[in-house]
């Protein structure tokens, strides 16, 4: 045979004591032994995008109140729309903080220390978009480390993460539209 020509693989077939393994400790609920070392760096992870989303939520909420000028009201409401889904964001990662058997973590005073975004207080309106754009291409930058880091170690954490990814991307499209 051909050195160059692989045989065929394995068939596909399942883990049974994998499975077996996961009818045993029921009070981990969704989380099954095959996580294995992954589930704490996991849980850690997404308690640092649980803080980065929190400071975004009070970042975009401060920009909503404070903006003036005469392009400010449509440019404001887009911040509070931005604002409310950083929040839902933050709400998805703490409850699958929940269901990996962790501690979503929101205590107010590690929250910066913990966020991959900063906080801003500009008055400027074009200051407070080029804020906010630096903070979503952090977040964007972010998740997708995030994503290549758990890869099939946990479809189910990859999947949202892929999701939210996916509106961090599209808030910075119209946070760079802004700046012209």
């Amino acid at each position: 045979m051909n050195s160059a020509v692989k045989e065929r693989p394995e068939h596909l077939v399942l883990d049974q004591a994998a499975i077996d393994a996961a009818s045993k400790s029921l009070d981990e609920g969704a989380v099954t032994p095959s996580y294995g070392p992954w589930r704490d760096d996991i849980v850690k992870l997404l308690n640092d995008a649980l803080a980065t989303e929190l400071v975004c939520v009070l970042r975009y909420k401060r920009h909503y109140f404070t903006a003036s000028g005469e392009a400010s009201p449509k440019i404001a409401e887009e911040f509070l729309v931005h604002a409310n889904e950083e929040s839902a964001h933050g709400d998805k990662i703490a409850e699958r903080i929940v269901q990996l058997g962790g501690e979503p973590d929101f205590n107010p005073k590690t929250l910066l220390d913990r966020s991959h975004a900063d906080y801003d207080a500009s008055l400027d309106l074009q200051a407070m978009v080029r804020a906010n754009l630096v903070a979503e291409r952090i977040a964007i930058e972010s998740y997708r480390q995030m994503i290549s880091l758990i890869g099939d170690k946990d479809p189910t954490t990859r999947r949202m993460l892929e999701e939210i990814l996916a509106d961090e991307e599209e808030h910075a499209d119209e946070l760079k539209d802004w700046l012209d």
